[in-house]
């Protein structure tokens, strides 16, 4: 296997809290990821979000939302890469800080 070289991205919430954008999701923070870009960044981050097939509460079966994250909107997260060194470029793709709300999609009365 080839040595992958990764980098440190931060998500970066661009948009204000009654920005209509989040009319899907809570804006969660700030993200940190190890990734391969800053395309990649908004997936891996995607990827680690709580998903209707994690559930008991699923919208049909074998239907996913994660295409539908915030994450992966230009107008609500910008993408930064990381330099400080506070995080090792090393390992995998991954979420590397953030990322704490339990259930990012929206129900009726939230």
């Amino acid at each position: 296997m080839a040595h992958e070289e990764l980098r440190i991205y931060r998500l970066i919430p661009d948009a204000g809290e009654d920005d209509r954008n989040w009319d899907l999701a809570k804006p969660a923070g700030e993200v940190v990821v190890r990734a391969r870009s800053a395309a990649d960044a908004r997936i891996v981050a995607a990827e680690a979000e709580v998903d209707f097939l994690d559930t008991p509460a699923k919208p049909a079966e074998g239907v996913s939302t994660s295409f539908a994250s915030a994450f992966r909107d230009q107008r609500l997260y910008r993408v930064a890469e990381d330099d400080s060194g506070a995080f090792p470029r090393e390992g995998p793709r991954t979420v590397l800080s953030g990322l704490t709300r339990p259930d990012p999609v929206k129900h009726g009365g939230d």
